[in-house]
């Protein structure tokens, strides 16, 4: 192994066990993210939860799960569920924009602040 090799690897290991050195550009996609978190969070959650009601309403209907818990017409609260779960899964776009539009009022100074310093300087 030649000398330049040596180096190499040396300088590979070496940077495993520096501290690495925060950027403004990393400063930026973190503060992207702490933006976009909430508001992906929250419409996952809503989204799953919708689906979950949807899914609960479709049961009633279509199986006879309603008469086994004791329900003697699943029909209509069935549809009333799936109804509502279906208007949950609907309206989930719109909390997603006005989520997020909140968030990017909220920071837009410091990101457009930390992204006209990494592009001018």
């Amino acid at each position: 192994m030649n000398k330049n090799d040596q180096a190499f690897i040396i300088q590979k290991i070496r940077t495993q066990y520096t501290e690495k050195q925060s950027t403004q550009l990393d400063a930026l996609r973190a503060l992207d993210a702490k933006v976009k978190r909430p508001a992906n969070v929250l419409t996952y959650t809503f989204g799953i939860l919708s689906a979950l009601v949807m899914g609960t309403g479709m049961s009633l209907v279509m199986t006879d799960l309603g008469t086994t818990i004791g329900i003697a017409q699943p029909m209509i609260p069935g549809i009333a569920i799936g109804v509502a779960g279906m208007l949950m899964a609907v309206i989930n776009y719109p909390i997603y924009k006005a989520v997020l539009s909140s968030r990017r009022k909220k920071y837009a100074g410091q990101i457009i602040a930390l992204s006209d310093q990494l592009m001018n300087g």
